[in-house]
């Protein structure tokens, strides 16, 4: 029986499934000694929700999180051979309310090669994307950013925070709307105040950084791109493929968190401070 009348009835397409996705590949070189992999060292207190009693709370866990925070339910984590103790730590999620996949690998150009080694796995999906080791807020950040993304349909969308140094960070200039004009690596010198902690992005992204990393020219020039100006470790830096897509035509959005704290645990002056911040029961 046909419709007696109004408009016809439009399906809209279905959008993509966000997913966490987590580099956790690397090898903590500015706290080494060390007598764990970084994303599962300490640096808080939590109420164990079963029992009621105090237990720590490691590093990736403030990441993960706020993926569930965001109603995300799954989340790959690229782990490098013998960083057994993340999963053995984690194991499949339930410490963290997700479904955690672990992606082995036994080396890494750097955070882009680790993200590219998960692409069967998230290349029709979304990403929600941050790295373990920084702590930041708000707590609601992916979902702000997903939402943003499904408002402009922008191909990237960065969690933006004031920066004390950003000789040490990659610093974003946008404008009044959000819209991303360009990334600047580490500068010596800038009137930009605001750098990115954390993304989301769509399978446009994904396809790009695929190919990025497979092209003759990057392989071309790779130890430019790959250098201690754009990452302090001389490895291919996140950054320097935004710059990229940027550059190619993507489109990149941002959300700004003015106020909220940001802090990077991978060097020991910092670990300390997140130890000594966080060190309350939550």
């Amino acid at each position: 029986m046909k419709d007696a009348g109004g408009p016809p009835k439009v399906s809209l397409p279905i959008p993509f499934e966000v997913v966490g996705l987590v580099p956790a590949a690397g090898m903590a070189t500015r706290l080494q000694p060390f007598p764990c992999s970084k994303e599962i060292y300490p640096v808080g207190f939590a109420i164990d929700a079963k029992t009621g009693k105090p237990r720590p709370k490691v590093a990736a866990h403030y990441l993960l999180e706020k993926f569930r925070v965001a109603g995300i339910t799954k989340t790959f984590l690229v782990i490098k051979e013998g960083k057994w103790d993340i999963p053995n730590y984690f194991r499949e999620g339930n410490l963290v309310g997700l479904s955690l996949a672990y992606v082995v690998i036994a080396g890494s150009l750097g955070p882009p090669d680790t993200l590219d080694r998960a692409y069967p796995f998230i290349e029709a999906k979304r990403v929600a994307f941050g790295f373990p080791d920084i702590l930041f807020g708000p707590e609601d950040a992916y979902r702000q950013l997903i939402a943003q993304q499904e408002q402009t349909g922008a191909d990237v969308v960065l969690g933006l925070h004031e920066i004390e140094d950003p000789r040490v960070w990659d610093m974003v200039d946008c404008d009044e709307a959000g819209c991303v004009r360009n990334l600047v690596m580490k500068p010596a010198s800038t009137n930009l105040t605001y750098g990115w902690c954390c993304a989301v992005w769509t399978p446009a992204f994904t396809e790009f950084l695929h190919s990025f990393l497979r092209a003759d020219e990057t392989r071309r020039n790779l130890d430019r791109l790959a250098s201690k100006a754009n990452d302090s470790g001389g490895d291919l830096a996140v950054g320097v493929v935004f710059q990229a897509a940027l550059k190619a035509g993507l489109s990149i959005h941002s959300v700004k968190f003015p106020g909220e704290r940001y802090l990077d645990i991978g060097t020991p002056e910092n670990l300390a401070k997140a130890v000594r911040q966080f060190s309350q029961l939550e």
